[in-house]
């Protein structure tokens, strides 16, 4: 497999560590149309896009499922692997075809046992990842659903 020796991971996660975790990597590509998985399925593994386009989204009672955020080359998708239960909290959908390095959670979680180090920078990495998603559905949930003007004092 061909993959870069660095990917755009904050700098939490050091060019070393990149290259020890993209040695776990597998290639994968999914149709447009794609479901990755669904809210409240086993969360198994995760993936950084390599090309093409993905949408998060939160199931909504009664309504459509809400598209949270639309992610793109390089950006993390998963994080719901890291914490027990993992269970998936979004669901996934590739919006245009896609090409991405799927990574096992297991092996994953295994090499930074094995390696602290790693592990921390995992974490890290993943945390603030989770951060922004957080930040993210919490802006667009209000978009969505709270009265005109609601957020913005919040």
């Amino acid at each position: 497999m061909n993959t870069p020796s660095t990917l755009s991971m904050p700098r939490v996660l050091p060019a070393d560590r990149q290259r020890q975790l993209m040695r776990l990597a597998r290639e994968a590509a999914f149709p447009q149309g794609t479901r990755l998985f669904e809210e409240g399925g086993h969360a198994d593994r995760f993936w950084i896009i390599r090309t093409g386009r993905v949408d998060l989204d939160m199931h909504v009672p009664g309504r459509r499922a809400a598209v949270i955020e639309s992610l793109g080359h390089n950006e993390l998708i998963g994080w719901s692997w890291l914490f027990a239960p993992p269970v998936w909290h979004l669901g996934a959908e590739a919006t245009t075809p896609v090409r991405a390095y799927e990574f096992d959670a297991a092996t994953v979680l295994a090499l930074c046992r094995e390696d602290p180090a790693l592990g921390n920078a995992v974490s890290l990495w993943v945390g603030q990842v989770l951060a922004h998603r957080l930040r993210a559905a919490r802006k667009r949930l209000l978009d969505l659903y709270a009265p005109y003007g609601a957020g913005a004092s919040v």
